[in-house]
C-alpha cells in the first residue's frame, strides 16, 4: 500500500503503520519500545513522535519513506 502522507495528520500515519504490521496496541509498541498507553496517545493525538523515533519505527517495520519535491 502507498499513501500520500500530506492527505494525513501524523497520528493517522502512525495507526496506518500499526495498521499495516497487524498488530495491537501492546505489541507494536513493544517492537519499537513504548508502552501500549504511548502508542495509544500518539494514535488519538495526544502525543506527538519525534522525528528520529518515526524513523526509527518505520526501518523496524520495513516501511519506506519517501519525500519529493511538488512539482
Amino acid at each position: 500500500m502507498k499513501i500520500k502522507v500530506n492527505d494525513y495528520e501524523a497520528k493517522d500515519i502512525v495507526k496506518f503503520i500499526r495498521e499495516w504490521t497487524e498488530l495491537n496496541q501492546r505489541d507494536f509498541g513493544k517492537t519499537i519500545n513504548r508502552s501500549r498507553d504511548s502508542i495509544n496517545n500518539i494514535e488519538n493525538g495526544r502525543n506527538r513522535m519525534y522525528l528520529n523515533d518515526f524513523i526509527s519505527m518505520c526501518n523496524k517495520h520495513n516501511i519506506k519513506i519517501t519525500i519529493e519535491k511538488n512539482k
